[in-house]
């Protein structure tokens, strides 16, 4: 029976309702009956209500809980850009330095040595074990633990640069407005840089907390999601994130209950996918060839939107299954080869590692 846990978003009520919060323990989870009792790193307590999102609040992993998949709530649609053009990627069948697919032998990380059945060229073969239905509903949301906020970062400092007008997309009137915003430089590396633009609803030292908090989580993203990062645009409101425009869109509510209950770097690393591996990948012969042989998607939100999601949707399960296998259960990882072998390849051989950005 496939468990999914449900993520943390409009459905949480804050507790006595019109008086400050109860204290709580920061950052303690615990169910009583069908409830989720929640605390985030500042003492403020949050209730879920499992049954209303059809789940139970399963004690020993403090998280609501369904038995049968159901549609997740948006990772984070994309913002259209409009048609992105070929900026020139290396062929995806080129045959690359192996990223690090599992030997055939013991499920171990791969340090990266060239597997020599990896393959990057030629047809993808049928998928034989693929199940009748995507396994999952939304990979941003399928194991709180696959990422964590204490992996390394690559932020290395940010710098207040003062007010300038900038073009930003708030989804909570879903539109896109001129904002005297605050602006910050935000240092990834030895030299990658990323200009924060901050909603001036929020005081400048405010806007630093929250400029510093997610670049801290951006920062432990792999590097190549890097490729076309330049901006990052944070407002208030419990509204769902984005990525494209070489942006990623954020909004602090709804950040708050993603940390709060784990799935704020996974979140991220679905966002990031868009802005730097959408326009290079998505919509490229060889990646519908190999969506195609694999005969059905990894989750109902790529299934869907096949041509907005599949990407991003198929990322982050490659990368927990490469990267971070040690965090997932083993059939996890078996549903997870089972449903998208061959788009699993197809990323093998972009050579990505798990390496932040130096």
């Amino acid at each position: 029976m496939l468990r999914i846990a449900v993520p943390f978003t409009t459905l949480l009520i804050f507790s006595n309702c019109g008086m400050p919060p109860a204290e709580c323990e920061p950052n303690s989870r615990r169910c009583e009956g069908d409830l989720l009792i929640g605390c985030d790193d500042t003492g403020h307590e949050a209730v879920t209500d499992c049954t209303a999102l059809g789940a139970t609040c399963v004690p020993q992993l403090t998280r609501c809980i369904v038995a049968t998949p159901m549609l997740q709530p948006d990772a984070g649609q994309t913002i259209d850009a409009g048609e992105a053009t070929d900026a020139g990627a290396e062929d995806a069948g080129a045959p690359l330095e192996d990223a690090g697919l599992p030997d055939a032998g013991p499920a171990v990380i791969d340090a990266g040595t060239p597997d020599a059945g990896l393959v990057c060229t030629g047809a993808f073969p049928t998928n034989t074990t693929a199940p009748a239905m995507p396994p999952y509903a939304g990979t941003a949301y399928i194991d709180a633990d696959a990422m964590q906020a204490t992996d390394p970062s690559s932020f290395v400092d940010l710098t207040y640069a003062g007010r300038g007008v900038r073009t930003m997309f708030d989804r909570r009137t879903n539109s896109y407005n001129q904002v005297n915003a605050l602006l910050f430089d935000a240092r990834f590396g030895i030299s990658k840089h990323v200009e924060i633009q901050v909603n001036p609803e929020f005081t400048q030292a405010v806007a630093e907390q929250h400029a510093r908090f997610y670049a801290h989580a951006v920062g432990q993203l792999p590097a190549f999601l890097f490729r076309d990062l330049d901006t990052m645009w944070i407002h208030d409101g419990n509204d769902l994130f984005g990525g494209a425009n070489r942006n990623i869109l954020i909004h602090v509510q709804q950040g708050r209950y993603l940390a709060m209950y784990g799935w704020l770097e996974e979140v991220l690393l679905h966002e990031a996918t868009h802005t730097s591996l959408d326009s290079y990948h998505l919509n490229m012969p060889r990646w519908q060839q190999a969506a195609t042989a694999d005969r059905v998607a990894i989750s109902d939100y790529a299934r869907d939107n096949p041509m907005r999601e599949d990407v991003s949707e198929t990322v982050p399960v490659w990368f927990f299954s490469r990267f971070r296998a040690q965090r997932l259960d083993a059939s996890m990882l078996t549903t997870i080869e089972n449903t998208v072998p061959n788009r699993l390849r197809y990323l093998d051989c972009l050579g990505f590692d798990d390496a932040i950005l130096p």
